[in-house]
């Protein structure tokens, strides 16, 4: 079956366009110059915890950037490679390595996503869950246990 790369870009872009209003690229870029304008002090590492502080924030923030930017180059470069493999009839092999780009974006995106969705205020802590069995006898507990198992392999990935 034959991937439709028209409808995959578009709703790449669509996930990308709201991966770039929970961003809000224009603070972020604001964010940095005035992190990057505080780095350049020249007292800065006068006080060694508060330059840390400076340079950490700057990293992140220039990281979330180009991680943001860089996957809209990827959807251009892939829209440009399957132009390329559907000219003067097609070529079959820039089209394979068209698909295979389409799987390692979409997976790249949907982890974009979900990165972007949990960076709120508490999602750098960590989680405690507790699973119990509760009233129910032996049913709940194998559910429970079901349940926690579930959990924990979930977690491992």
């Amino acid at each position: 079956m034959a991937t439709d790369f028209q409808q995959e870009i578009k709703t790449l872009r669509a996930t990308m366009d709201s991966v770039r209003e929970v961003t809000d690229l224009d603070a972020l870029q604001a964010q940095i110059k005035d992190l990057e304008a505080k780095s350049g002090a020249p007292d800065l590492w006068d006080d060694p915890d508060a330059a840390q502080q400076v340079t950490s924030a700057l990293s992140r923030a220039n990281a979330e950037y180009e991680r943001v930017t860089g996957m809209d180059a990827r959807i251009d470069d892939l829209e440009v490679l399957v132009e390329m493999g559907t000219e003067d009839g097609g070529d079959a092999a820039t089209m394979a390595e068209a698909e295979a780009e389409l799987a390692s974006l979409k997976k790249a995106v949907a982890e974009l996503e979900v990165r972007t969705l949990l960076s709120g205020e508490y999602d750098e802590r960590e989680a405690v869950v507790t699973i119990r069995a509760g009233a129910g006898g032996v049913d709940a507990a194998d559910f429970a246990e079901m349940l926690m198992r579930m959990y924990l392999r979930w977690a491992e990935q």
